[in-house]
């Protein structure tokens, strides 16, 4: 879900960033191309975001993907507010904590219920 979110705002991004920039970049002094700016932003968040990707004990226990997944999710949130666009930075962020949230909330009850705890956490 977080995957998703960071490449719909990516995309959604990415357009908008050319039309900005190629107003106030002058072709005969400097060419630019936003849309690398874009693939390097991905591409360092990506790099930290395998850093957070570890395999615990057995090869059936991978922790950090959410992790990884939140990174980009913020770094494509970071773009859009950079560029100003405020109703999809708060449209991606609230959902996002909802996802997170949920998602801890089931994980939990998940692991209870597999170590046969049945005490109510509040």
């Amino acid at each position: 879900m977080l995957m998703a979110g960071a490449a719909s705002v990516m995309v959604a991004v990415g357009p908008v960033m050319v039309e900005r920039l190629g107003e106030t970049i002058s072709g005969d002094v400097l060419r630019a191309d936003p849309i690398r700016l874009i693939v390097a932003v991905i591409t360092g968040v990506s790099f930290l975001g395998a850093g957070t990707i570890l395999r615990r004990g057995s090869e059936r226990q991978v922790e950090g993907l959410t992790t990884a997944a939140s990174l980009l999710l913020v770094a494509a949130d970071g773009m859009s507010t950079a560029l100003e666009l405020w109703v999809l930075a708060v449209g991606v962020t609230v959902p996002a904590l909802v996802v997170l949230r949920g998602v801890s909330l089931i994980e939990r009850a998940l692991w209870r219920h597999y170590r046969g705890d049945t005490r109510s956490e509040c």
